[in-house]
């Protein structure tokens, strides 16, 4: 795939989301003013702005026997990538799911971890 995502989700604090991106995944900040930020993500462009308190009111569902956030994404990897970015994570103070495979032996199979 060379293609690239832009997604846009609303944030709470503008420089604590900043720190966590740049800082603790080392992605690079992009274009940025006083109520939104943007962040390049391996190549893919989020766009934060500052929203404040925000209600979820489906926070998660099921699959495979996991509870999921309703709300996230993902960046597709390559097995080193993902290991690396696990490992710098892990080594960090941040609350970590450890490594789940999904679809086992399935079309679709694939390593995950949430932050």
């Amino acid at each position: 795939m060379a293609t690239s995502f832009h997604l846009s989700l609303p944030c709470i604090n503008l420089v604590e989301t900043k720190m966590f991106y740049v800082d603790n995944i080392g992605a690079s900040l992009g274009r940025y003013s006083q109520n939104w930020l943007d962040i390049n993500l391996f190549g893919h462009q989020l766009t934060f702005t500052n929203a404040g308190a925000f209600n979820l009111s489906a926070p998660n569902y099921k699959f495979e026997g996991k509870v999921l956030g309703a709300f996230h994404f993902g960046v597709i990897l390559d097995i080193e990538s993902f290991n690396n970015i696990y490992e710098k994570l892990s080594a960090k103070d941040l609350k970590l799911s450890t490594k789940l495979t999904f679809l086992k032996e399935k079309q679709g199979e694939h390593l995950s971890f949430f932050v």
